[in-house]
């Protein structure tokens, strides 16, 4: 089964962007960018379907809640990455494959040996992989800033210089209403520090090379308004674009909605619910963050 998820005839000669599934960006953003995406894995007992399948995240979520096990989640093979790479670089084009941060995912090693193959089979084009040392909304703003710099003209060096540049100025934290799937999932990094605290504590982490505590608060209400404060962080600190998203939590991504665009004086990015690999492993929680994008001249396009 192929792991192409989102695929389309693409008249742009200009570079094209590769990422994974795991952004959760709308439809609606996508559509008329050089975005691809090559989905990743997740089931439970062995059955593993592409993420980009699992369309009802209601029952997935309701599932993850009920069982007593957790569902499996695996990185696309380096074959699902040639199968997108392929036809793209075998007419010239340049491609910037951004993904999930490596600290968390296979994902980024599967995209560079699908590169190499590549390289090695001759085409005229060329993939740059890059890890884009986070995940979800944080990966999302710096695909779309990527997509953006290359529909404007710029080159593939442009890009990938833009991109790390704004990912210096991007943070992603996001609060949780328990620790335990992170703990059983085997990501939970530097957040161990948090297990075996007060039960009804609520942590709040950051979502970088590892998921890392940033703090805790007693009730989920405290939750919301440390969010809110950090949106505020954000707008002080100048940042120019924001970013909802939330599992299972769409009356507090509204509220969130709301509040950020009183701070900022416009509307998040976008707002998504996170999809089932990420949530597999993060539980119900809601999740901000923003970057400020960089300057006119770090590309030619901009």
């Amino acid at each position: 089964m192929s792991a192409v998820a989102h695929q389309r005839p693409d008249a742009n000669t200009g570079a094209a962007i590769v990422t994974d599934s795991t952004p959760y960006l709308p439809k609606s953003l996508i559509d008329g960018r050089p975005i691809h995406q090559v989905s990743l894995y997740v089931g439970w007992d062995g059955d593993l379907r592409r993420e980009s399948d699992f369309v009802d995240l209601d029952a997935f979520y309701a599932r993850l809640h009920d069982s007593a096990s957790l569902p499996t989640t695996s990185q696309p093979s380096a074959g699902d990455f040639l199968a997108c790479y392929e036809p793209l670089v075998r007419t010239g084009r340049e491609v910037l494959s951004i993904h999930l941060a490596s600290g968390l995912s296979g994902t980024c090693a599967s995209a560079r040996e699908a590169a190499r193959l590549a390289a090695e089979a001759g085409h005229p084009g060329r993939v740059e992989v890059l890890d884009s040392q986070t995940g979800a909304g944080g990966l999302g703003c710096l695909v779309l800033l990527a997509a953006d710099l290359a529909n404007r003209g710029a080159s593939l060096d442009e890009i990938v210089d833009a991109v790390r540049q704004a990912r210096e100025a991007l943070d992603i934290w996001f609060c949780l209403d328990t620790l335990e799937y992170l703990r059983r999932g085997g990501r939970i990094g530097a957040a161990q520090a948090l297990v075996g605290t007060a039960l009804k504590l609520k942590p709040i982490l950051t979502f970088g090379t590892e998921i890392a505590p940033v703090g805790r608060v007693r009730t989920r209400e405290r939750a919301f308004e440390r969010m809110v404060a950090y949106l505020d962080e954000l707008h002080e600190r100048g940042a120019s674009d924001w970013i909802v998203q939330h599992a299972q939590s769409p009356g507090d991504a509204a509220r969130l909605v709301a509040r950020g665009t009183e701070i900022f004086g416009f509307g998040p990015l976008f707002c998504t619910q996170v999809g089932p690999v990420l949530g597999a492993h993060l539980g119900a929680g809601m999740l901000v963050g923003g970057m400020t994008r960089p300057t006119a001249s770090v590309a030619a396009g901009a």
